[in-house]
């Protein structure tokens, strides 16, 4: 491999802009200059330099001082995290063949990169001895707490292994990192290569703007003047809840379903055992008797128990909500004259229509009011009102894709504090789903250095010049993504590994489940809802309907989630051998949680990226509930002080959650911003499912 790497490198390093000073506005990557080949001798580069710097601190005469050990290595890497960070951000977010071979490459490097320096025993003991010692070294909190990660990143890593172990922890290491790679490509594969064309007589129940976003998508694959719906989330959900053709309603459902367990070159069931198996292989070695038992010990939940005690908390009323939701459904179709068994391509469909008939409100009605300009600017006017900050566009920032937008953020005294860059529309080249990312991240270590905050969405895009409309749950994500932004953008460390969102994954959620709220407020939808034709504010009557209608369907929404993450858990609790045949794991699983028939997981495990595309959410995906508990209630602060924006609250949200980054342990920063631990019956009443709860 680096035979390979060394074979692309140029003979002039300042013909790669990714190893030359960047000459641009904030020193921001020069994306309209970097082309693929410039990659692979970038990273050997960095690769080289890094390695260069930990033999440096490994083999230091002096005796190790948290100076020249623990500041060193937050020091070390710097342009390995550079190169990186460009790089991931075009493999999510506008790919082609040759980034996605370069990742191929890339991959396993990296892991036979850092398996040497995680696993570095001489480097370990200068970490341990410092450990042992910490009291005594006089450091601040931050420093304890760097200090403190350090350590269990290390000891976790195996670095205190014998040889034959951490032998073996390198090759799984590699091996994972190339199943994880290939099982998001054959995602991507499976999603760029499925789409419908849709006929004049296909249309019947589609909103205007759902076939003008449809002909947009198919003017994206360079199909002009036709329609298709295509296998992003926000397309697939929208025709669902719509198309009045309960056969293509059905084709869709199933193309979406099967993503990764189709039997091509981009299956993903073989992917899935042999990763299976070497995390429990992983988990063994270093001496837990599950990867999930491995995976939360470093977290805020802890244990599996902890985590299946609240899961199963949520998951009992929120099934005894959907059965009795799936019987108003059926007896709907029944009153129309259907003569079939509601199936889960029906669910979305007659559950809008049931809306509809109860709280007189469908997804339809509002959308023309959900302009993506305008919530944008909710979002960042929240932000301001909370937190004193102002985004103004800049148009001199070079991005990757001509629909990237970018914001400077300053703080309430005009001071320099981030750029934010916005990319939103579903295209091809783009993987599926919302995620926030960084380019660049804040810290103070040698002097302020500001953060380059990405968020990415998949929204369709209007066609012929008219405005994106966004859905509600496409709304919610827009402010979810930015809550993630603002605990980057916010973050005001001093080391660059405690950084922004550099916390526990059953902590992260939370600063960007929390800011969802405002989106739904009438403070925020009286001013920022406005129809995209005529500009008038949403009208107070179906602002008041939507209101009532958010509770609607949570059965439903929450079995979906709360199942995916039971799925989560068991795959990584049960022994590996358990689960070598994925459908009929699945299956019996779902089948042990009485899961409803017509409802299916969130992510059928095929699909599941967030869990098997690489580790971050393996035994993990519990997060989001966790950290909802904590949404709701942190909420609830602002709610007893009388004001969505109250000054006194949003100081203590600023000073002990988004700007505090991973420098405090997470239960403290909750409590020092709370007053109290959280309620977990905030989320049951959130969901309106706690009368159900009460009743189960």
């Amino acid at each position: 491999m680096s035979e390979t790497l060394a074979k692309t490198a140029p003979s002039n390093a300042q013909d790669n802009p990714l190893l030359r000073p960047w000459q641009t506005p904030f020193e921001t990557p020069p994306f309209d200059e970097i082309r693929p080949e410039h990659f692979l001798p970038a990273f050997e580069q960095a690769f080289a330099d890094h390695s260069a710097e930990v033999v440096a601190i490994t083999h230091d005469p002096a005796a190790p001082d948290f100076a020249n050990t623990i500041t060193a290595l937050e020091r070390s890497g710097r342009l390995l995290n550079k190169v990186s960070a460009v790089f991931y951000d075009l493999v999510s977010a506008h790919s082609n063949p040759e980034i996605l071979a370069i990742d191929k490459e890339v991959s396993p490097r990296m892991a036979r990169h850092w398996n040497p320096i995680m696993m570095n025993a001489v480097l370990f003991g200068r970490i341990a001895m410092l450990h042992e010692n910490r009291k005594a070294l006089g450091l601040t909190g931050e420093q304890m707490r760097l200090l403190e990660r350090t350590y269990t990143r290390f000891h976790r890593a195996g670095a205190g292994l014998d040889e034959a172990a951490k032998t073996r922890m390198a090759e799984i290491n590699e091996r994972l990192a190339q199943l994880g790679t290939g099982f998001s490509h054959h995602l991507l594969g499976d999603e760029q290569e499925w789409f419908m064309e849709l006929g004049e007589d296909d249309l019947a129940g589609l909103p205007d703007s759902f076939v003008a976003s449809a002909k947009a998508a198919a003017e994206e694959r360079g199909m002009a003047g036709k329609a298709i719906v295509t296998l992003a989330r926000s397309a697939v959900e929208t025709f669902l809840k719509t198309s009045a053709r309960r056969d293509l309603r059905e084709k869709v459902f199933k193309a979406f379903a099967a993503r990764g367990d189709n039997g091509n070159a981009n299956d993903n069931n073989a992917s899935i055992v042999e990763i299976l198996a070497l995390r429990e292989e992983t988990a063994r070695i270093l001496g837990f008797p599950t990867y999930a038992a491995y995976r939360l010990e470093d977290s805020m939940a802890k244990t599996p128990d902890a985590v299946r005690s609240l899961l199963e908390r949520v998951w009992k009323p929120a099934r005894a909500r959907a059965l009795a939701d799936r019987d108003a459904l059926q007896a709907l179709i029944a009153e129309e004259g259907g003569n079939f068994a509601l199936a889960p391509w029906d669910w979305r469909y007659y559950a809008e229509k049931l809306r509809q008939a109860r709280a007189n409100f469908d997804d339809a009605a509002i959308k023309p009011y959900l302009v993506l300009d305008h919530m944008i600017e909710a979002a960042f006017d929240c932000a301001r009102r909370l937190f004193g900050i102002t985004f103004t566009e800049r148009k001199d920032i070079p991005v990757w894709h001509p629909d990237v937008r970018v914001w400077e953020v300053r703080d309430r005294d005009g001071n320099h504090k981030a750029l934010f860059y916005g990319d939103y529309f579903a295209r091809p080249s783009k993987r599926s789903g919302a995620w926030m990312t960084s380019l660049r991240d804040q810290q103070k270590l040698d002097g302020a250095v500001a953060p380059l905050i990405i968020n990415v969405c998949n929204f369709a895009k209007g066609a012929d010049g008219a405005p994106s409309l966004l859905s509600p749950d496409d709304a919610r994500t827009l402010f979810h993504e930015l809550g993630h932004g603002l605990h980057g953008m916010l973050s005001d460390v001093t080391y660059p590994s405690l950084s922004g969102t550099s916390v526990f994954t059953d902590f992260v959620e939370l600063p960007s489940q929390l800011y969802e709220h405002w989106q739904e407020r009438p403070e925020v939808l009286q001013r920022f809802a406005r129809h995209y034709q005529t500009g008038e504010p949403l009208p107070e009557d179906l602002l008041k309907r939507f209101l009532a209608a958010r509770k609607f369907n949570q059965g439903f929404a929450t079995v979906e989630f709360v199942s995916s993450a039971l799925i989560d858990l068991e795959f990584h609790t049960q022994p590996a051998s358990a689960s070598r045949d994925v459908r009929a794991f699945e299956q019996a699983e779902l089948e042990k949680i009485g899961m409803p028939a017509e409802i299916v997981l969130r992510h059928r495990p095929t699909q599941f990226g967030h869990i098997f595309s690489g580790d971050h959410y393996a035994s993990g995906y519990y997060s989001y509930m966790w950290s909802e508990v904590m949404d709701a209630d942190a909420f609830g602060a602002f709610e007893e002080a009388g004001d969505i924006f109250d000054p006194a609250t949003a100081k203590r949200l600023h000073d002990d959650i988004y700007s505090s980054g991973g420098s405090r342990d997470p239960e403290e920063a909750y409590i020092a911003f709370r007053g109290r631990e959280p309620e977990p019956d905030a989320l049951l009443r959130r969901r309106g499912l706690l009368e159900t709860s009460e009743a189960a």
